[in-house]
C-alpha cells in the first residue's frame, strides 16, 4: 500500500514535467507555467481549424448541417433498405423532412455561422488537443506505461469520431424526423418553424455528446490502470450505471421520442461492457504482475 500511495505522489509531481528519460520533479508554477503552453498550442490549433470553417462556412452549411434534413441523407435510404433486407418491408423507412428554418434574430445567421465554427473547430482539432493534453502528461509516466499508452491518441480520437458519426448519421435523422412530424392538438394554426440556431445547436449537441459518451472504454481503462476502479466494481454496479446510462441518453437526445433514447442507450450499454472487459484485463495483468514480483 505504501508503495502504491508513493508511486501515485511522484505521479503528480512529475506531470507535466519535461520528457525525458529521468522525469524531473517541478513546483507548481513549472507545473502551470508548462500546462499554459500545452492550453496555448492546443487554443491556436483551434482557431485555425475555427477560421478555415468559418471561410467555407456556406459549403459546411449545405452539405453537412443541413444534410440530415434532405430525404437523399445516407441514413435513410440504408435504413429502408436494412428493413427490406430484413423482409420486414419498409417498417425501418423515414418519411422525408420537411423542415422550413426562421430566423428570429437579426444577427441569427451570424450567430449560427460563428456557433458552426467554434463547434467544428473542436471536432477537427480533437486529436491534436487530445495530443497536447498526453505530452502533458507523458513525463509521469512509467516506460511500461508509456509504451502501452503510445497509441491512446489512434483511440481515444477513434472512439470520438465513431461517437460523432452515430449521432450525425444515426441519431440526428431519427431525432429531428420525430420533432418535425410531432403534433400538439388538432389545430391547424401550429406552424413548425423552428429557427437556424436551435437547430444548429441540436444537432451539434448530438454530435458532440455521443463523441464524449463513447469515450467511456478509455476512461474505464485509464481509472483501471491507476487503480481506481476494478472490472469487478463496474459489473457489481451495473444496475446503477443503468440508470445512469437512461439519463445521459435522456440528456444527449432533444426530443421526448423513446425510439431515440434507446437508440442511444443501447451502445452505452455495450460500451459500458466494454468498459468492464477492458478494466478485467488491467486487473488480470496487474494480479499476474503481483505474482510475479512475489
Amino acid at each position: 500500500m505504501a508503495t502504491k500511495s508513493s508511486e501515485r505522489k511522484n505521479f503528480f509531481k512529475r506531470i507535466g514535467g519535461k520528457d525525458k528519460e529521468e522525469p524531473t520533479e517541478m513546483n507548481f508554477f513549472d507545473h502551470i507555467e508548462e500546462l499554459r503552453w500545452h492550453l496555448i498550442r492546443s487554443v491556436g490549433v483551434w482557431l485555425i481549424a475555427v477560421v478555415l470553417i468559418f471561410v467555407y462556412v456556406d459549403w459546411v452549411y449545405d452539405n453537412i448541417i443541413l444534410a440530415p434534413t434532405f430525404p437523399k441523407f445516407f441514413t435513410y435510404g440504408a435504413l429502408c433498405n436494412f428493413g427490406h433486407w430484413l423482409h420486414l418491408g419498409d417498417s425501418f423507412c423515414m418519411p422525408a423532412i420537411v423542415i422550413n428554418f426562421q430566423v428570429t434574430e437579426v444577427n441569427g445567421t451570424f450567430t449560427s455561422a460563428i456557433n458552426i465554427a467554434m463547434i467544428g473547430g473542436v471536432i477537427v482539432a480533437f486529436p491534436y488537443i487530445f495530443w497536447e493534453l498526453w505530452r502533458f502528461i507523458k513525463p509521469a509516466l512509467s516506460s511500461k506505461e508509456k509504451k502501452y499508452g503510445q497509441n491512446s491518441i489512434f483511440f481515444v480520437s477513434l472512439c470520438f469520431f465513431t461517437g460523432a458519426a452515430f449521432g450525425y448519421y444515426l441519431l440526428a435523422p431519427f431525432t429531428f424526423n420525430f420533432l418535425a412530424g410531432f403534433t400538439l392538438g388538432k389545430s391547424t394554426m401550429i406552424q413548425y418553424r423552428p429557427s437556424i440556431n436551435d437547430y444548429v445547436d441540436s444537432l451539434t449537441n448530438l454530435i458532440l455528446g455521443c463523441g464524449i459518451a463513447f469515450e467511456l472504454p478509455v476512461l474505464a481503462f485509464v481509472l483501471a490502470k491507476i487503480g481506481i476502479i476494478t472490472g469487478a466494481m463496474l459489473k457489481k454496479y451495473f444496475k446503477f450505471a443503468f440508470v445512469i446510462i437512461l439519463v445521459v441518453a435522456a440528456v444527449i437526445t432533444p426530443s421526448p421520442d423513446w425510439t431515440s433514447q434507446f437508440i442511444v442507450a443501447i451502445p452505452l450499454v455495450l460500451l459500458y461492457w466494454v468498459s468492464i472487459l477492458l478494466a478485467s484485463s488491467v486487473d488480470r495483468k496487474k494480479a499476474k504482475e503481483e505474482k510475479e514480483w512475489d
